[in-house]
């Protein structure tokens, strides 16, 4: 049997964090977790993550900013991330396209916070 694909969920919401270990862990996924952008790349580099979700709007650096820090860092800028959004994120809105920014600056792309987790779980696989 395979190993499970390692996802790390990088949010500064607790109770996000807690909804999204859970239903990836019943999904088969082994999850890891960080509460900041920081520490979500620190443990990146440690874990070396299969994917990273990566919430955009988290206090002091955001998901983008971290993004560029991933992309920039020779030992973690191959692994997937994908963007975590609330619905109408009027930070990727203003960019015209969800989806077409988030491939722009290096993301696999993103799921929404508030979409139905089965259909989340399902996008995941998908990005693996």
């Amino acid at each position: 049997m395979s190993q499970p694909s390692v996802i790390l969920v990088v949010d500064d919401e607790a109770n996000f964090r807690e909804i999204f270990s859970a239903k990836l862990g019943q999904a088969g996924f082994k999850v890891e977790t960080a509460e900041s952008a920081l520490a979500g790349i620190e443990k990146a580099k440690r874990i070396k993550p299969d994917l990273i979700l990566l919430d955009i709007r988290m206090p002091e650096v955001n998901g983008v900013d971290a993004m560029m820090r991933i992309k920039e860092d020779p030992s973690i800028k191959d692994i997937k991330v994908v963007f975590l959004t609330s619905a109408g994120d009027p930070q990727l809105q203003a960019e015209g396209s969800d989806e077409k920014f988030a491939v722009e600056i290096g993301a696999s792309g993103y799921v929404r916070k508030t979409d139905d987790l089965d259909a989340i779980v399902e996008k995941i696989k998908s990005y693996l």
